[in-house]
């Protein structure tokens, strides 16, 4: 008699797992500060360091902010406006739109474009729903890379695994600081918390059984051998912002010392600094006392009185200026966004012409950014059905476009296409050339099934109106036969 056992799944970790966890964990934390670099310059938290030269030790403690790599990185980033999925061949894309909108994807990419521009990548995890329903949609998290990290094939373009670890979730019942690991494999995904031995307890495995890692990686300025990606912040990013704040703190601190004018007395008798009964005075109170009541002296002559020319910050200012036009350069923005301005404004035209190179950068982001979120709607759609989608049928991502044109100019270049024939004037493509949102187009597209619907009616209660007044076969012929 032969007995069959079943196959559980393992409640411990594999040698296999344990090594692959520890060595994402590894790269995990080595990665840790350099991204927290980029996050402290992004928020003016970053410290600046004193050359010991011209701030004195009172104002070690002073801190000066200037906010060019926030500006920066936002700027590119209002510009990435994710607002719909749709299926490329024009068939109804409502299943897409439904998983979209119940993980909130569209405002959580804006989530996930920003911390993608910050630390140089951002991870889309996809998994099954929470709600406990057979109908429930996949679920898709965006995931910082401060808590996640993945194992990259270069040569499939895939990842192999994916480490998060981060606080543990509330229904665990776990400890309030305590952590939690999730690693993402081929087959499975794996949850763990710490054991009292030091090691990873397995509270849960999902035997998914896809073939592929459910993560991926939304990566910033990639590059063939470095395919993780690279912050916005550059080095050359933090440097000027480190001497632009230097350059600040020294107007603080000349404003300090030279806010008020230096003056001289020459010839004063010691008692023009004293009080009536001796006492001398502080420097203060004999600045602003009674220095201009100046008594002659024993050969009648007055004392002269004279000022230093006050302190002129305009020398800083003017590096100032110099150092936000570099700035401008590094990230592709108009210079008028820094802070920088000329006595001559820039018309609109050239305001436009300035701002080519933050459009081209943002078309680049839009084409890298959604290929990434394709992949995970195709991960998710896989997850919904247990069956990879069809290769054929290709999803797009709708973006708003990252340029700004006039209403009436897009207007303008919409009817000229129609008029030569190039567009259809009912056609989505027309509707999305002429500037309107993804919102707009369904309600425009609703009005025109609406009026369609109308148009149909109304063309039968004619047709009835019309077979009523038509004279019957019986009437016609006695009509006939009368005459």
């Amino acid at each position: 008699m032969t007995v069959s056992i079943p196959e559980l799944p393992l409640v411990y970790l594999s040698d296999d797992e344990l090594a692959l966890i520890s060595m994402l964990r590894a790269d995990l934390l080595s990665g840790r500060w350099h991204l927290q670099l980029r996050d402290a310059y992004f928020n003016g938290e970053q410290l600046v360091r004193d050359l010991g030269i011209s701030i004195p030790p009172q104002l070690k403690g002073l801190h000066t902010v200037i906010g060019w790599p926030r500006v920066g990185v936002e700027s590119l980033e209002e510009r990435l406006d994710l607002e719909a999925f749709r299926w490329a061949d024009g068939s109804d894309s409502s299943d897409l739109a439904e998983i979209a909108e119940a993980n909130d994807l569209f405002d959580e990419s804006s989530l996930a474009h920003l911390d993608s521009l910050i630390y140089g990548r951002e991870y889309l995890a996809v998994g099954s729903g929470d709600c406990g329903s057979e109908d429930c949609p996949p679920l898709i998290t965006v995931e910082s890379p401060l808590d996640m990290t993945m194992l990259w094939d270069a040569r499939i373009r895939m990842g192999t695994a994916a480490l998060r670890e981060c606080q543990a979730d509330s229904y665990l019942e776990s400890g309030p600081e305590e952590r939690m690991l999730v690693l993402y494999l081929p087959d499975q995904t794996v949850t763990c918390l710490p054991s009292e031995s030091g090691g990873w307890e397995v509270i849960d495995r999902d035997m998914h059984g896809l073939g592929v890692v459910p993560v991926v990686r939304l990566a910033n300025r990639q590059r063939t051998a470095d395919r993780v990606g690279k912050s916005e912040i550059t080095p050359d990013v933090m440097s000027i912002t480190d001497a632009a704040c230097r350059r600040l703190m020294g107007i603080e601190v000349a404003s300090e010392f030279f806010g008020a004018p230096q003056r001289y007395i020459l010839g004063a008798s010691e008692s023009a600094f004293q009080d009536a009964d001796g006492t001398a005075k502080s420097a203060w109170e004999t600045y602003i006392g009674r220095v201009l009541a100046l008594e002659r002296d024993e050969d009648g002559q007055v004392p002269a009185v004279g000022q230093f020319a006050a302190h002129d910050p305009s020398g800083q200012t003017k590096i100032i200026d110099l150092y936000a036009r570099i700035m401008s350069s590094q990230f592709g923005l108009p210079p008028h966004m820094l802070g920088y301005t000329t006595d001559n404004p820039a018309s609109a035209d050239a305001i436009r012409s300035t701002e080519a190179k933050l459009v081209k950068r943002s078309e680049r982001r839009i084409r890298r950014f959604g290929s990434a979120w394709q992949q995970a709607m195709r991960l998710a759609l896989w997850v919904r059905d247990g069956t990879p989608p069809d290769k054929a049928r290709r999803i797009e991502t709708v973006w708003r476009n990252p340029a700004t044109p006039t209403v009436a100019a897009a207007a303008d270049a919409t009817v000229k296409l129609v008029q030569a024939g190039i567009l259809p004037a009912d056609s989505d493509v027309t509707l999305e050339m002429a500037g309107l949102s993804e919102g707009q187009r369904q309600r425009v597209r609703a009005d025109r099934q609406r009026s369609a619907g109308s148009s149909v009616l109304d063309r039968l209660a004619a047709l009835g109106a019309s077979a009523d007044a038509v004279p019957s076969p019986e009437v016609v012929s006695g009509d006939v036969s009368l005459g």
